[in-house]
């Protein structure tokens, strides 16, 4: 038979541009295929901050950090809380990634000319025990160009091998069926969709005008999750984590709309846990949005005061940046979707950073006049926008005028001035000496101890009352949609496989379509920094295994 390529990649984000650059240095002919124009080549990659988990790195022993591949295991296994038969290939592939982590990972991306931020982030940080969720040590490693910097080096390798003849790209090629000619998948066809000039992220139009149908030895399906496809988001929702709140936010544009999962099902793929799922709870509405319902995740440190809608402290350890999963289980089971921080500008100005590449045009473009202006910054220039127009935020000089604020941003007005009071002044008396009973500000004490969080990420300890520190602000968060923690069911070359356990013949998978490896590598909870790393290690393996297995 003659087939159309080596090897056929559904989906041209970072994981599919490792597959076909890993399959291309092989030798092997790829059709690379995305119903997205070329305008949105490297999928939501491209908007992320760039953070990646490594273990051991130059950065951390720089930053007298000292971590190891035992201590990142022991994390990984209390984090994901792996209790399914379904989760043998999943605890297979996290044993792989942290090996990778701790090992070749940052050469290869070094030699590849990946470059990073030197401040190691400390992201979910857990506060139970040795065993249970969170990073024992900080590991986040924030790309020196954010996500278009962790792009650049494969979608040049790619672009390099479609100029040898190599890579064959089909853009605005929607797929809907994967079909058998001899045994294998081989086939793969869909719709061809009118060209679009839409900006990326923006939606592109769906207008149908054509069909297609190419054949090939393998097919690797690395279509991304379900995040922008709030549907089916809210029918995969666990009953663990209570009743979906009635509006979420966005994290992705809604091309993520999860659709290639079931296709590759009803071929005979297994796609399991996907009842686990990864959403924030520090989400607020983009003032500038790019896509519908564009929301932005704030990446806070440890000293804003975190309430729900009442006005009440979160309880121990959800703290801002300790336990994402935690805290939208208890938000779920409180009958409100939102819940706020409240501090005041001497925190914003040196502990909130917010997530995408877009939001960081200091680091991504690879500035560092931009980083040291944000250092001396009263307020970084992204942040300062949304306090002047952001709809989630309320800047008033006395707390009353705070309250009426944030009442005036509900339906109805759940704030009790003295209350709050109350929760602020019995706060700010815990600083007053080096002891306390606040496990809050004994964690805000313990981050200061970590040099990095020193520099750039935790301010001192102070009253939030204290008027020179002022002024106050109040920022209403809702639920943010992002990550799909299961997918297709992998062996660690990537294999797809059927409900049986045997592989589907000719499939691969990788990325968050795999749920970044073996169909949930991360098992309930994320230790941050690992989505685009598994989209790399993933894709990358599916593509040598693919390579080696194709004639």
């Amino acid at each position: 038979m003659a087939y159309d390529a080596d090897v056929i990649v559904i989906g041209a984000g970072l994981a599919g541009l490792a597959a076909t650059a890993e399959l291309a240095d092989a030798g092997k002919k790829v059709i690379l295929l995305d119903q997205e124009p070329e305008q949105s080549l490297g999928g939501q990659a491209h908007w992320s901050f760039g953070g990646l988990f490594l273990v051991d790195s130059p950065e951390q022993r720089r930053m007298r950090i000292k971590d190891s591949r035992a201590l990142a295991l022991q994390d990984w296994y209390g984090t994901a809380g792996f209790d399914r038969d379904e989760d043998r290939w999943p605890r297979k592939w996290a044993e792989a990634y942290v090996d990778f982590a701790s090992g070749e990972k940052r050469a290869w991306l070094h030699a590849q000319g990946v470059r990073f931020f030197p401040v190691v982030g400390w992201a979910e940080r857990g506060g139970y025990d040795a065993n249970g969720h969170g990073n024992s040590v900080p590991r986040f490693h924030i790309t020196w160009g954010t996500g278009p910097g962790i792009v650049a080096p494969f979608e040049r390798r790619v672009r390099e091998a479609a100029a040898r003849g190599l890579v064959r790209f089909g853009f605005r090629h929607r797929v809907t069926g994967l079909g058998r000619s001899a045994g294998a998948v081989d086939t793969v066809s869909g719709e061809i969709l009118e060209p679009s000039g839409a900006e990326r992220g923006t939606a592109s139009t769906r207008t149908v005008t054509g069909s297609f149908e190419l054949t090939a030895q393998a097919v690797i399906v690395t279509s991304g999750g379900i995040g922008g496809n709030h549907d089916l988001v809210r029918a995969q929702w666990p009953d663990r984590l209570g009743t979906p709140p009635e509006q979420m936010l966005c994290g992705v544009p809604a091309h993520v709309d999860g659709l290639m999962l079931g296709i590759t099902e009803a071929a005979g793929a297994h796609h399991i846990n996907r009842d686990r799922m990864w959403h924030y709870t520090e989400g607020i509405q983009n003032w500038n949005p790019i896509w519908a319902r564009h929301g932005i995740r704030i990446l806070p440190g440890p000293s804003s005061l975190w309430l729900d809608a009442r006005g009440n402290r979160l309880p121990v350890p959800l703290f801002p940046g300790f336990d994402t999963l935690g805290t939208l289980d208890h938000i779920m089971k409180s009958g409100y979707g939102h819940t706020w921080f409240v501090l005041d500008q001497k925190i914003i100005g040196k502990e909130f950073a917010l997530s995408g590449s877009e939001q960081n045009p200091d680091l991504t473009g690879k500035s560092v006049r931009g980083v040291i202006g944000r250092a001396r910054a009263d307020v970084p220039g992204p942040v300062r926008a949304f306090m002047d127009h952001g709809a989630d935020f309320v800047v008033e000089k006395d707390l009353a005028a705070l309250v009426r604020g944030m009442n005036a941003l509900t339906k109805e007005p759940l704030i009790d001035e003295a209350a709050l009071r109350r929760e602020i002044v019995s706060r700010d008396r815990e600083i007053a000496n080096p002891f306390t009973k606040d496990l809050q500000v004994t964690a805000i004490r313990g981050a200061r101890n970590y040099l990095g969080d020193k520099l750039i990420r935790t301010a001192a300890p102070h009253r939030i009352l204290d008027p020179k520190a002022g002024p106050l602000i109040a920022v209403k968060l809702h639920i943010l949609t992002r990550k799909s923690l299961g997918g297709l069911e992998t062996d660690l070359s990537s294999r797809v496989l059927t409900a049986s356990g045997e592989p589907l013949p000719g499939v691969y998978a990788a990325g968050e379509a795999a749920g970044f490896g073996g169909g949930g590598v991360h098992g309930y909870r994320s230790l941050e920094g690992t989505f685009l790393g598994g989209c790399l290690f993933s894709g990358r393996t599916a593509g040598r295994a693919a390579a080696k297995a194709v004639s």
